[in-house]
C-alpha cells in the first residue's frame, strides 16, 4: 500500500510517498483491531510536531503521520462489537493516518451518520470532539453567556464558533484579517474583532461588557487580553499556543476576579476519560444530523502534496480544516 513516510525528524519537505507494509491487525491488544481503507485524512498541528521528533509520542522509524482519518472498514479482529466490514467509520490514532490503511482500536472508530461524506469525517473527530467536550464539560458553557473565541477561523476555533452559538451563547470572535473574520462571521459569530488592528481588551469591554467563557488556541497577546476582559467567575479553557508564545499567568488576577484558567488536551480524554468522548460524539452527530453543524474545509488536496497542506496550515493561510484525499 501507499503511504507518506517519516524516515528521519524533520520538516514537511522530508515527508516521501512510498510502498509499505500494511499495517499488523494484531499492533491492537485482545483481538480488537479494526483495518480501514483510508479515503481522506485531516491534518492537524500535531503532525509537523511529531515528523520533528517534539510531540509527546516518538514512533520508531520510519513511520506515518497522522491522526484522524475517515473511511471503510475492511476487516476486524475476533472480539470486535461495534463496527463490520463495510461500515464507514471516522478514527483517530496516534499516528498512521496518511496511508491508504489504518488500523485503529475499535472504541476510536465511530459510525458516520447518513449524509456525512468522508471529507467533512476527516475534518470532525479532532475539532468538534475538542471544542464540544471543552465546552460543555470543561467550561459548562451556559445560554446566555458571553463566550470569547481566539483564533476563531482555525480548525478548534471555528467549531467552539458554532458550537457555542448552539449551545445559545452569545460569541465574540478574534481573528487576523478582514478575510478570516468573514468566515467566524459565516457561522453566525456575534461580534468580531481584528486583532491585528483592534484592541481586544477594549473591543469586548464594548461589544459585551466582558467575557463569562474563553475558548483559547492562541496563548501569547490573545490570552493576556483576555484576562483583562472577563466578567467576575469567568472560566479561560486554555487550549493551545498557536502563537508560539506560553503566557505566564498573574495568579493575583485570577484571585481578585475568582477566574478558573483550565489546561485541555482533549487526547487525553481518549485514554482517562473515553465514555465522556463517546458521549460527546453521540450528541456531535445528533446536531450533524439535525444540519446544526456544517464542517469547514478550505483545501482538500491530494495525499501526494502533504508537504504543500503542513505549509499552507503553518503559514495559516486555511481556514477551518485541512484534508488529504487519495487520488
Amino acid at each position: 500500500m501507499r503511504a507518506v513516510v517519516c524516515k528521519e525528524w524533520g520538516t514537511s519537505a522530508d515527508l516521501e510517498i512510498a510502498d509499505v507494509a500494511e499495517p499488523d491487525l494484531d499492533r491492537v491488544a485482545e483481538g480488537r483491531g479494526v483495518r480501514v481503507a483510508v479515503r481522506a485524512a485531516g491534518i492537524n498541528f500535531g503532525d509537523t510536531l511529531i515528523i520533528a521528533g517534539k510531540y509527546q509520542v516518538k514512533p520508531e522509524r520510519p513511520f506515518s503521520p497522522g491522526l484522524e482519518f475517515a473511511g471503510e472498514v475492511l476487516e476486524t479482529g475476533p472480539n470486535v462489537t461495534r463496527v463490520k466490514p463495510g461500515d464507514r467509520v471516522l478514527g483517530m490514532i496516534e499516528y498512521g493516518a496518511f496511508a491508504e490503511q489504518a488500523v485503529a482500536a475499535e472504541d476510536a472508530l465511530y459510525i458516520l451518520p447518513d449524509g456525512m461524506d468522508y471529507v467533512s469525517a476527516a475534518a470532525f473527530a479532532v475539532t468538534y470532539g475538542t471544542s464540544h467536550l471543552g465546552l460543555t464539560k470543561k467550561t459548562n458553557l451556559q445560554a446566555g453567556e458571553v463566550l470569547l473565541v481566539h483564533g476563531a477561523a482555525g480548525g478548534v476555533g471555528l467549531t467552539a464558533v458554532e458550537i457555542g452559538k448552539r449551545m445559545g451563547a452569545t460569541v465574540v470572535a478574534t481573528a487576523g484579517g478582514a478575510d478570516k473574520l468573514q468566515v467566524a462571521a459565516e457561522y453566525d459569530a456575534d461580534h468580531l474583532i481584528d486583532y491585528r488592528a483592534e484592541d481586544i481588551r477594549e473591543k469586548v469591554k464594548e461589544y459585551v461588557g466582558g467575557a463569562d467563557v474563553v475558548y483559547d488556541p492562541v496563548g501569547g497577546s490573545a490570552f493576556d487580553a483576555s484576562l483583562r476582559c472577563v466578567n467576575f467567575g469567568a472560566r479561560i479553557l486554555i487550549v493551545g499556543f498557536a502563537s508560539g508564545t506560553v503566557p505566564q499567568i498573574p495568579a493575583n488576577i485570577l484571585l481578585v476576579k475568582n477566574v478558573a484558567a483550565m489546561g485541555y488536551y482533549w487526547g487525553a480524554h481518549r485514554r482517562f476519560a473515553p465514555q465522556e468522548i463517546a458521549d460527546s460524539f453521540d450528541e456531535l452527530f445528533a446536531w450533524y444530523a439535525a444540519g446544526d453543524l456544517k464542517p469547514h474545509v478550505s483545501h482538500t488536496l491530494p495525499m501526494q502534496q502533504v508537504g504543500e497542506a503542513m505549509e499552507i496550515m503553518l503559514g495559516r493561510k486555511s481556514t477551518g480544516k485541512i484534508v488529504l484525499t487519495w487520488d
